[in-house]
């Protein structure tokens, strides 16, 4: 008979599954009266903006996930702070050079590698890398570096639209304001969360699991985007 320690590796895969196929993928987008309200903006509307920016990162699961792999095993607030800001610095100058200045990139694929990204670091810290390659990479540079792709990620969204010469610089960099209000407000209470849990002996005893389940998540997306680049290429 299977032990019970598998059927609990089976069922917690199979919980992510559904719940991530349960998530709209495609949700993850600026619709409905927030697109109304971005295309008929012409002038600085700063608070505006900053409120868009931290609603498109709250509900950004593929972004949080990726952050949620990072701090997974960050104990101290400074280390967060600081892994945190290397990814900040990251998107923020792909966001807002793909903007300003109108860097055309494919949706489906950088939200693929986006999707990547969250594999990437989960296999991380199953020390995946050193198990099976014997390689050590360097975390803080992975993350500056999937930071500038989930930077074109947020880019892309704000480039469906046509959006105002008038006060764009103004509202490109409160927009970028808000999502660092939102991943903060976001993380805060995640690590609040693995602060909690990390008191008990099933965090470290389940932590291969949970990243197992960030990784299937991960290829889940990534997997979704690229069928979505092949099927639509021209997009």
């Amino acid at each position: 008979m299977m032990s019970s320690q598998y059927q609990f590796v089976l069922k917690t895969i199979s919980l992510a599954l559904v719940a991530y196929f349960a998530i709209d993928l495609t949700a993850h987008t600026i619709e409905g009266s927030d697109a109304n309200f971005v295309q008929a903006i012409d002038g600085p509307a700063i608070f505006p903006f900053i409120y868009l920016g931290a609603k498109h990162m709250i509900t950004g699961y593929d972004h949080l996930l990726f952050l949620v792999g990072v701090i997974f095993f960050l104990y101290r607030p400074k280390h967060v702070i600081h892994y945190v800001t290397l990814f900040a610095i990251g998107h923020s100058i792909t966001l807002l050079l793909g903007v300003l200045a109108d860097l055309r990139v494919n949706a489906y694929l950088i939200d693929a590698i986006i999707g990547l990204s969250i594999v990437y670091k989960a296999f991380e810290n199953i020390n995946g890398f050193k198990k099976l390659m014997g390689i050590d990479p360097n975390t803080k540079i992975a993350v500056f570096v999937f930071g500038l792709f989930h930077g074109l990620g947020l880019a892309t969204k704000l480039q469906e639209f046509t959006i105002s010469d008038n006060g764009l610089v103004a509202n490109i960099i409160s927009f970028n304001i808000g999502v660092e209000i939102g991943q903060i407000l976001a993380l805060s209470t995640v690590f609040v969360l693995l602060s909690v849990w990390r008191t008990h002996e099933s965090y470290l005893r389940h932590a291969f699991i949970t990243n197992t389940a960030l990784m299937t998540g991960g290829f889940l997306l990534a997997g979704y985007q690229i069928t979505a680049y092949l099927v639509l290429p021209s997009v």
